[in-house]
């Protein structure tokens, strides 16, 4: 009963929705259409085999130079440039930092514009020298030697001995480094100069400190960096952590220039002047010697204007370190003056 009862339903909306509906054929109907499609201009009618061979002449070429004149804007990079990164991160990272030879790197020094005398004497004349004076003949087949142990063990004759870290050595304190192998890989040479000045009057007056680092930024073309006390004098007034004096490190071919500088002008202008001491020098490649405040005017730099920068009461002594394997030798062939350490300092 219930779906008779919808027939009369669904017959109404039949008829609402016939209102809407147009008679069509009932035949077959195309949905094609009889008129040919116009030709597609991509496609082109003839082979590129039966074309004409193009030849240089029939090229038009433009010089490089002058097309790059008339260019407006600069042409896109191949790739995205990567700034170098920040830190170096192991040779595993992915992203690895140029080389300082290249100008985007972040270590990149630019040079050398010059070539030192000091420097040319060294390669032609003292490096091969050096090399005779350090060869050691080894006949091929020869065992290595064993390392010798420096550090001494302790033996077992008391229980309170064990797990004790091992001696030092015998009439030192310090462990020294070993003395490599000298070849022709590692010969030695000048590789830096550090220059220190102390002035303990700039407590009580800062431009001390000012005229101390403009001197050694004239005599060394480095700007210097500030130092602090590392403990307080009573006697000057200076506690700990007082900005007292200047430092700079001259490497390269800078330093190779201020050591001739100072062997050729400075010290023979020093009156009295024996040389430097025969006993300077901590037996692994480090030498140093001191000027007096009367003798720093004998730079050129210095020379020119003394009377702006020495100040009254201006007493300073400059340190100078060369870093090398074998200092003493050379010391000798760079004509550095000293005196032996049998003759006492007057």
């Amino acid at each position: 009963m219930a779906s008779l009862r919808e027939v009369p339903r669904a017959g109404r909306q039949l008829f609402n929705a016939a209102s809407h509906w147009r008679p069509c054929p009932s035949g077959f109907r195309r949905c094609a259409s009889t008129e040919a499609a116009p030709p597609v201009p991509d496609i082109e009618t003839e082979s590129g085999l039966t074309g004409p061979i193009v030849t240089r002449e029939d090229v038009p070429l433009v010089a490089p130079r002058k097309r790059a004149s008339r260019r407006k804007q600069e042409l896109p990079h191949e790739r995205y440039q990567y700034p170098p990164p920040k830190y170096y991160r192991g040779p595993l990272h992915p992203v690895q930092p140029p080389p300082s030879s290249d100008p985007v790197a972040r270590n990149f020094v630019p040079g050398p514009f010059n070539l030192p005398r000091l420097k040319q004497t060294y390669h032609s004349m003292i490096a091969p020298d050096l090399m005779t004076l350090t060869y050691q003949h080894t006949p091929p087949g020869t065992p290595d030697k064993p390392e010798r142990v420096r550090l001494r063990e302790w033996d077992d004759s008391s229980p309170y001995m064990k797990n004790r870290p091992k001696r030092g050595p015998r009439g030192h304190d310090v462990l020294f480094p070993m003395e490599p192998e000298i070849t022709w890989r590692n010969i030695p040479e000048i590789r830096a100069v550090h220059i220190a000045v102390f002035t303990p009057q700039a407590k009580k007056n800062p431009d001390h400190l000012i005229v101390a680092r403009s001197v050694l930024q004239s005599i060394t073309g480095v700007r210097p960096q500030i130092t602090k006390s590392h403990k307080s004098v009573a006697q000057w007034g200076i506690v700990k952590g007082d900005r007292t004096g200047a430092k700079v490190s001259v490497h390269g071919n800078q330093a190779y220039e201020f050591i001739d500088k100072v062997v050729q002008l400075v010290f023979p202008k020093i009156k009295e002047w024996k040389g430097v001491e025969g006993t300077t020098g901590d037996g692994t490649g480090n030498i140093g010697w001191g000027f007096q405040p009367q003798d720093v005017m004998h730079f050129p730099e210095v020379e020119a204007n003394y009377s702006v920068s020495s100040p009254v009461g201006y007493a300073t002594k400059y340190h100078l370190l060369l870093t090398s394997s074998i200092a003493v030798p050379i010391k000798d062939d760079t004509r550095l003056p000293h005196y032996p350490r049998n003759d006492s300092k007057v």
